[in-house]
């Protein structure tokens, strides 16, 4: 469960607050835009539940299971940002082209 944690928290952070390789997630947060996407990328704990999702998938055997991994994936992911990332702004900075 750990190593789930760590991942998660990996890519949460990959894809609320860094650009990527190429720029590649930079872009797909561009596409996203201000609608509905776009204003889940820019929250850190929003991510953090869709990306918890897999591996909850992965870790429980039955739905109740699933369910509290996936809330403890998540819930483990934001003390992980609490403990480690910026306290003043959660939010991506964006490029202006």
């Amino acid at each position: 469960m750990f190593i789930s944690v760590l991942a998660a928290w990996r890519l949460t952070h990959l894809l609320q607050a860094e650009d990527g390789p190429f720029d590649i997630i930079y872009h797909i947060r561009k596409r996203a835009g201000a609608g509905f996407f776009g204003s889940l990328l820019d929250c850190f704990y929003c991510v953090s539940i869709w990306v918890a999702a897999p591996f909850a998938i992965w870790l429980g055997n039955r739905w109740w299971e699933i369910l509290l991994c996936w809330l403890a994936i998540s819930g483990a992911v934001c003390l992980l940002q609490q403990f480690t990332g910026n306290k003043k702004n959660n939010t991506p900075d964006y490029k202006e082209d």
